[in-house]
């Protein structure tokens, strides 16, 4: 049995799956003393602060601040709803503190529309109105109360009966049902209340009723020891690293999403990105795969099944009127998975192989991909070799490995696949890299999400690179003949040596020798090529080929050759000059992702300006990697005391930073935030903040 909250608007309730499909659910709502109803999405905009998870489920809590309205502008910030839970083996006790009157709702539902739900039967007299349910998920029936204690079971047969137990706290008790397959245990708050319930779910064999029943005295205990255990136990580092671990941690577990289908436990980029089910595009699935290619490795079960269209990023705060089962990341994934790996490796190679699975039969791991969407024409920075090669290193687990080798190795050959009897995404110079976007795979429309319908392929290669609306963009022009942006982009160039460099790695670990010997010639090829039509020598840094010549236009991500090992020594201290330079990319808050001087850099719009975790992980990488240590500290450091001030101010997790003023913007609980701190845990010497900055 997994147990979480493990659906995505379900910040406050649990997720019971007995498997891929089946299970039930319970969630909280809450309405104040005005009629204004809490529930679902609402709660995302009422985080005052996500707290700590247990990999293991031993321990969970989240603040909401049920003060504030739920929209955009909301500022949560006191702890008005305290939402805590502990597993022990095969009993959940769920604990909701309230400060706040109002009517605390336990709804018992089904998560994703599954069939299983809870169904009242009825209490056993103790106390007016407290009645028992039951879960449906075998089909029987049959209550179990105890003691006065409300009890929810299922059906023997079905091999899963859980029942729930609940003792209130302080208020009164009316046991109220809301619509079929769907009731609610209402728990009326009065002014100055406090722990308004504690559930106790336990499940499994003859008797479970009465364990359930059992345990509700000793919840609170239980509880209680269980923070204090976690406490102990939880990763941590000394020093002027301490709070790092604990502030990767506390975000990313709360991250973790449970994938229909698949069964597997994944990360997306955030709790609100699940995009919307398609509605059909008029083609059938064989169309689509065809289209898609049949050349590489397999792809689950679930995924063959399963439609395969559609594209990214939203921008409304609006919750989705249908959102699908769930949607995987490319380079999200893969960076959620070396976050994860700071508290369990099991969960790290977890979500990368989810990543790894989203790919198409033809080899592309796609820019996203949901139970019935995705993006057939185009993928997103190749990413996922060199984290599975750190991963390998943190938590080795050659079975893993193996499992995410063939995937990556068929998503490394599909950039340079036939297309048309040139390389799939080869640039000006043959050899080198372009984005783009397939445009005979595009979706057709009602298949994509409301923001991309009518998209050209300018944006759909610029949503390829990840770095959605960079200027470097803006100079290049939409080739439609062989669908790429026209030029040869220094970032994706940069991309691919690395990810050819570290597959060749994981191949000799596999004992692949003669694919170890190819992807070392490949490398090689592409590094010299790179240095012979890419560096500019009066800029003293790689600039991207466009058909009139070098590009004007610079951004972080032209340091990026760094992390591949492409520079000489001598060019590498070039590119150092430029980076350190207070007037362009250096100062208090770095790194922008265009140059202070640049005209589009006021904008502070997304890519135009914003600091972005991403881009400062892979250049930090890049400066250690040529023994850059004073650089790399100052760069770790202003990034993790950024990303930590903002963090303990907001209780936020945001998607990018005002370079002028290190403020969060964006997304507020975006999964690969934490980048900043894991870059200075990372810091050789302890994690020691050094003085600089």
């Amino acid at each position: 049995m997994l147990v979480g909250a493990l659906e995505a608007s379900r910040w406050a309730g649990l997720v019971f799956a007995a498997g891929p499909d089946d299970g039930i659910g319970v969630r909280l709502a809450f309405t104040d003393p005005r009629g204004r109803r809490r529930d679902r999405d609402d709660w995302y905009w009422m985080v005052s602060r996500v707290g700590p998870h247990a990999p293991d489920g031993s321990y969970a809590r989240v603040e909401f601040d049920l003060g504030v309205e739920p929209s955009p502008s909301s500022a949560p910030s006191a702890a008005t709803l305290i939402l805590e839970w502990s597993r022990r083996g095969d009993a959940v006790a769920l604990r909701a503190s309230v400060r706040a009157p109002g009517r605390l709702e336990v709804i018992g539902d089904a998560p994703w529309g599954w069939e299983r739900g809870w169904v009242e039967v009825g209490g056993d007299g103790e106390g007016e109105g407290c009645a028992g349910w039951r879960a449906e998920v075998g089909g029987g029936a049959g209550a179990v109360t105890g003691g006065g204690v409300a009890g929810w079971r299922g059906d023997p047969e079905s091999g899963v009966e859980i029942v729930a137990a609940f003792s209130e706290g302080t208020t009164s008790c009316r046991a109220t049902g809301s619509s079929p397959g769907e009731v609610a245990r209402c728990l009326d708050v009065e002014e100055g209340g406090e722990r308004c319930v504690v559930m106790v779910a336990a499940w499994g064999g003859v008797g479970v009723g009465v364990e359930a029943a059992g345990l509700v005295d000793g919840a609170d205990r239980w509880i209680d020891e269980a923070r204090a255990e976690w406490r102990l136990r939880r990763p941590s580092v000394p020093g002027a690293a301490a709070g790092l671990v604990e502030s990767i941690t506390d975000n990313l577990m709360w991250m973790v999403l449970l994938q229909p289908g698949t069964g597997r436990l994944y990360t997306p980029a955030g709790r609100r990105w699940i995009f919307p089910r398609p509605k059909g595009d008029g083609r059938s699935r064989e169309d689509r795969q065809a289209a898609a290619g049949a050349e590489t490795a397999t792809v689950s079960t679930a995924l063959t099944t399963s439609t395969i269209p559609g594209p990214p990023v939203p921008r409304s705060p609006d919750p989705d009127p249908d959102p699908d089962d769930w949607t995987v990341f490319g380079w999200d994934t893969f960076f959620n998975a070396l976050l994860l790996a700071t508290v369990s490796g099991e969960l790290a190679w977890s979500t990368l192989l989810a990543g790894i699975e989203s790919r198409y039969p033809n080899g592309n791991i796609p820019n996203w991909r949901s139970r019935h969407g995705g993006t057939p024409d185009r993928s997103q920075p190749p990413i996922g070799s060199f984290a599975a090669l750190k991963l390998y290193r943190l938590h080795p687990d050659p079975t893993a490995l193996a499992g995410a080798y063939r995937g990556l190795l068929g998503w490394c050959d599909w950039w340079v696949a036939d297309k048309d009897g040139r390389p799939r995404r080869e640039g000006l110079t043959p050899g080198l890299l372009a984005w783009g976007s397939d445009t005979d795979l595009v979706p057709g429309p009602g298949r994509v999400p409301p923001w991309e319908e009518g998209a050209g392929g300018h944006q759909r290669a610029a949503w390829e690179s990840g770095q959605d609306d960079l200027p470097l963009w803006d100079e290049a022009e939409w080739d439609p003949e062989r669908q790429i942006l026209a030029m040869s982009a220094v970032d994706l160039g940069s991309y691919r040596a690395l990810d050819l460099e570290c597959l060749a790695r994981i191949a000799r670990i596999l004992g692949d020798d003669a694919t170890a010997r190819r992807l070392d010639r490949d490398y090689r090829r592409l590094v010299a090529t790179i240095n012979r039509v890419l560096w500019s020598e009066p800029a003293g840094l790689y600039l991207d080929e466009l058909p009139s010549g070098p590009s004007p236009r610079v951004a972080a991500s032209n340091f990026l050759p760094l992390i591949a090992g492409v520079p000489s020594p001598r060019r590498a201290r070039r590119m150092i000059e430029t980076l350190r330079d207070p007037a362009r990319f250096g100062g208090d808050h770095m790194l922008p992702t265009i140059p202070r001087d640049d005209p589009a850099f006021e904008d502070q719009q997304y890519w135009r300006g914003s600091i972005w975790p991403p881009m400062n992980y892979l250049v930090l990488q890049g400066l250690r990697r040529y023994g850059f240590d004073d650089l790399a500290r100052d760069l770790a450091w202003k990034g993790a005391r950024m990303f930590l001030a903002d963090h303990r101010r907001t209780g936020m997790c945001r998607e990018n930073f005002d370079a002028r003023t290190g403020e969060g913007c964006g997304q507020r609980f975006q999964s690969w935030a934490p980048l900043f701190a894991l870059g200075a845990m990372e810091q050789p010497g302890g994690g020691d903040a050094g003085t600089s900055g």
